[in-house]
Parts: structure tokens; sequence; C-alpha cells
């Protein structure tokens, strides 16, 4: 098959931000959301006050990732995702010993700026760079480690909270990160890669040299960019809610936990299919052209969510999210140096990576905040898959206005 046999040679480079996707899982709301319980529990949390506290942690995380986001363009990947995964580690140690309200809230910052921001920013920005023709099937590539995280991370986490108990968990997690993570990652960039220099450089000429690329300040200024926000934002925002409140999903529909661990599986396949699809129509027909193929599925998956009570609607709702994973994964990340370039990448995308930080920090609060105002969570859904529709519909429209942009 083309589409891989091409890839072969890039094995190690796709592999570092395979990795860098898998242990982001560590701070990604499905796993830390597994835990909601037993944090709530032991110290004596409302979801209202639960989620304020990711809520500020997530908060503070996407305000330092504004600053921190750029060290892409200053520092090696290869040192940049050893530092960010020994952060992690260590964070998970603090979750392990987590004792109150307030040091919860810096541990939820420390897993989210690590895991779910500098991981996956720094994945991101790599594959952005260092590839140009094949840069829809490197992200793809890449992004399957948050796939392959969806589905096993779970169903490991449950049975290791029954062997060795939650805190016990969060050890394994960071002895994971230290024993395997950091010295496999250090491993294959032993040779970093370079778009026109090193080790498989080959095909990096393909971009035309007048190509312009955007500075972030520039990129700030550019009403496109925010015209962009509504519909990249969606897919983070909804999703976190609901994965979030998981828990409370499973009390409101008379559910098992386990039903949702077990159909992160199904949701795990249906993002690497996805993810891959996308990737090849990035590189056929650009990011822009698919971007609104999420936003469509994302609706149809949230307004299900709404209505359904038995497993397989459960099981169609978690295969429509998995669709949604990979499609959204892969347009965006590919999207931001389609339009804007790649020399100044790192910064573009540490703000792009705050405002989905941000999206994500601002959903667990809003909606427990709701619940606790008696909004229940089958109108909440409703109401974010209607926004889902519109957005999918808007960012429709903008296709004609991001060609002339690519075009310029």
């Amino acid at each position: 098959m083309k589409f891989l046999s091409d890839m072969r040679t890039e094995m190690p480079w796709l592999a570092s931000g395979f990795l860098l996707m898998m242990f982001s899982g560590f701070g990604q709301t499905y796993y830390i959301a597994l835990f909601a319980g037993n944090l709530k529990t032991e110290l004596t949390l409302t979801d209202g006050q639960f989620g304020g506290l990711y809520t500020l942690g997530t908060l503070l995380s996407a305000g330092l990732l504004t600053w921190a986001g750029r060290l892409a363009d200053t520092m090696t990947i290869r040192w940049l995702g050893i530092s960010v995964m020994l952060g992690l580690a260590v964070t998970c140690l603090l979750m392990a010993g987590v004792s109150s309200a307030w040091m919860l809230a810096l541990v939820v910052f420390g897993l989210r700026f690590f895991g779910q921001g500098m991981c996956t920013h720094t994945a991101l920005t790599a594959m952005g760079r260092w590839f140009n023709r094949k840069r829809g099937r490197a992200v793809s590539i890449a992004g399957l480690g948050l796939p392959t995280s969806e589905g096993l991370m779970p169903l490991l986490a449950v049975g290791a909270v029954a062997l060795i108990g939650w805190r016990g968990t969060w050890v394994a997690a960071a002895c994971l990160l230290l024993l395997v993570g950091v010295p496999a990652f250090a491993w294959l960039l032993k040779h970093e890669r370079h778009p026109t220099r090193g080790p498989g450089s080959i095909e990096e000429h393909f971009e035309a040299p007048e190509r312009r690329h955007w500075s972030r300040a520039q990129v700030l200024r550019h009403p496109i960019f925010y015209a962009l926000m509504p519909g990249v934002l969606a897919s983070p925002f909804i999703i976190t809610a609901v994965f979030f409140n998981q828990v409370t999903l499973v009390e409101v529909k008379g559910w098992q936990l386990d039903w949702f661990a077990r159909s992160f599986t199904l949701l795990a396949g249906l993002h690497v299919v996805s993810s891959l699809l996308a990737g090849w129509l990035v590189d056929r027909f650009g990011a822009r052209r698919i971007l609104f193929v999420f936003l469509f599925t994302l609706a149809v998956a949230t307004l299900l969510m709404a209505s359904v009570e038995s497993w397989p609607g459960l099981l169609l709702v978690m295969a429509l999210y998995g669709i949604t994973m990979g499609f959204a994964g892969t347009t965006s990340g590919a999207l931001w140096a389609e339009l804007y370039g790649t020399v100044h990448l790192g910064s573009i995308r540490s703000v792009t990576t705050a405002f989905v930080v941000l999206a994500t920090a601002i959903a667990p609060g809003v909606v427990g905040l709701l619940l606790d105002a008696g909004v229940s969570i089958e109108t909440q859904l409703l109401v974010m898959g209607s926004y889902s529709l519109l957005a999918g519909l808007w960012t429709l429209l903008l296709i004609p206005r991001l060609n002339r942009l690519v075009e310029h």
C-alpha cells in the first residue's frame, strides 16, 4: 500500500511523534476522569468544585503554553520531548500523593500542561515542520499514538486500580514514562530530522521557495485565524465535556462504568482508521477542504448521546466520536502549516494549542456548574450538538477564503 510504504524510511521520526501522542494520554481528560470518583470522595468535592479545580489547572496550563510552546522553534525536538516526558512523570507521582483540593489544582495543571499540551504540541509541530508533501500522512501516522492510548489506557487503568489502587496506578504511570518513554524517545531521535538537511530530508524541497511564512504576530492580526476558532475548538470542548462527565452519564443513564472503558476500544479503532483516511485526504485535497467533516460527525454523536440509553447506542456514539477525533486531529494538525507556513510553526501552534487547552479547561467547569444549577446533562448535550452542526456549516462557508489564502 503506497500510503504506508512511501513512509517506511521516515519511521524513526514518525515513531517519536507516536510516542509523544500516546503518552499524552496521562494528561488527557478521558484518563484523568476515570479517577474522578476517587478524587471527589477522598477530597470531598462536588461536581462543580471538581470541575472548577480542573478548569483552574487547565487554564493555568493554557496560559503557560503560549510561552513554552515557542520552545519548539528554538530547542531540538529530542531534548524538548525528553524534558516534557520527565515533567509529566513527576506530575504523575504528585497525583499519587494528592491530599488537598489546591494540590489537585496544581497536579491538574502539570498533567494538562505536560500531557495534553506540550506532548501533543511538540509532536504535531515536529510533523508539520519535518514534512511537506507527506505532511497529512505524517500527522495521521504520528497521531495514531492518541487512539492507541485511548484504546489501552482506560482498560489498563481500571485493571490496575483493582490490583494496586488508584494511587498506585499513577505511580505505575510515572514508572512507564521514566523506564520506557524517555529512553525510547531518546533512541528514536539519535539523528533528528530536518526539513532541508540531515537524515530523511530528500523530499523536503517540495514546498515552493516563494511560499509566505507568517509570524505569530501576523497570524494574530489575521481575521481568518479567529474565524476558524468556532469550528476548531468545538471538538475539544464537547468531547472533553462528555469524557470528563462519564461518571455522571453512567449514573444518569443507568450504565456501568466499565461500559465506557470497553467502548474506548471501538473509539480507538475508528480513530485509527479515520486518522489514516484523513491523512490521505489532506495530502490530496488540503486540510482546509475537509475541515468540516468532523464537525458533522461530532454533531450527530453528541445529539445521539443525549438520547441513547442502550449498550449498542453507546457503541454507535463512541464510534462516531472516534471518527470525529481521527479527522479533527489530522486536519487540525496539518491546517496551520498549510495556511501559514512552517518557519514560525512552533510559535503559531503554541497559540492554537493554548486555545484548545482553554476550551478543554472551560468545558468541565461550565458543565459542572450547570449540573449543580439543575440543568441536565442531556439538555447540555442537545445544545452542544446543535452548535456543532452550525459550526460545520460556517466552516464550509470559509473554504473559498482559505483557498485564496493558500494560493496567495
